[in-house]
């Protein structure tokens, strides 16, 4: 059992950066692909990015390649993700992961609660 919680979402402005933390507490991540979804009112929650537990390999949705960057500490249990010249497009509430490798949410057997992002245009 893994037990995630988010933190970093906040208000911005466009163009502004934020940091998302994901802290595990439970089991070590380290056994886990992981990953950030968004989700706004009335749509499914979209996949963000992942990374592999050796963060071999990351993942990205188009929209946010060049923008965002996903990393992990697994001695520290913690997951984030840095978000760049944000955009009104980007406002959401971020969950992240914990799970198999994939873009989908039925891939992850573990969620947060989520943190709000807003970005002002």
């Amino acid at each position: 059992q893994v037990s995630l919680v988010e933190s970093g979402g906040g208000l911005v402005q466009a163009g502004d950066s934020l940091r998302l933390f994901c802290t595990a507490s439970g089991r070590t991540i380290s056994s886990y692909t992981m990953a950030w979804f968004r989700q706004t009112p009335g749509k499914e929650r979209e996949f963000v990015a992942l990374i592999t537990r050796n963060a071999i390999i990351r993942d990205y949705v188009d929209s946010v390649k060049g923008r965002f960057t996903i990393s992990r500490d697994n001695n520290k249990n913690t997951l984030y993700l840095q978000m760049n010249d944000l955009h009104a497009g980007d406002t959401a509430v971020y969950y992240c992961a914990a799970g198999r490798q994939g873009r989908t949410t039925t891939s992850y057997d573990y969620w947060g609660q989520g943190t709000q992002v807003t970005v002002s245009s």
